[in-house]
């Protein structure tokens, strides 16, 4: 029986500070772990229905983002089911529209992912920097977290922490 195909899908504007957040933490897991085969880690930056074909190919999703939710900046979010659609549009973004259009098309592709939302209250979305906030920055070892303990739900395998951290592109192992 084939294994699951899971893809960790970090998404967001990096130009606008906690907004990237979603994206800072898809290059912290591509740069500090290995993955089983059938897991990958994306920085879907704000591609949104560009990640279509991608997403269809899925099982289940695992979306890391900035979500506001109506509580503190840096509050933690897990988001899953019906809850989806009605935050999604309750967003300011227009990535995350694109990613909600993206799952309901997957519908008439076939079964759609299953699909969760782990997620951080941002501070600031409005300065345009590539740095987050400090708040939103301490967050990502929390998303993290969140991601692995999404992945053990799944019984992904074992996840590898490297000895060295990858740079996506760069084969030389000197770095």
């Amino acid at each position: 029986m084939a294994k699951p195909r899971i893809l960790v899908l970090g998404v967001g504007n990096i130009l606008f500070r906690d907004e990237g957040v979603g994206v800072r933490v898809a290059e912290a897991l591509e740069q500090n772990y290995e993955f089983p085969e059938n897991v990958t880690v994306m920085d879907g930056g704000t591609l949104g229905l560009n990640l279509l074909g991608t997403i269809s190919e899925t099982d289940h999703l695992i979306v890391v983002d900035c979500v506001r939710n109506g509580g503190e900046s840096g509050d933690l979010y897990r988001i899953s089911g019906d809850a989806i659609p009605e935050r999604v549009r309750a967003k300011n973004s227009l990535h995350q529209v694109d990613l909600l259009e993206s799952l309901t098309l997957c519908q008439a592709l076939g079964p759609p992912p299953k699909t969760v939302i782990l997620g951080v209250e941002p501070l600031d979305m409005e300065t345009m920097a590539l740095d987050l906030t400090d708040l939103v920055n301490s967050k990502i070892p929390d998303l993290m977290e969140m991601v692995f303990k999404e992945l053990k739900r799944l019984n992904v395998g074992e996840i590898t922490k490297r000895s060295k951290p990858h740079v996506p592109g760069c084969t030389s192992q000197t770095h």
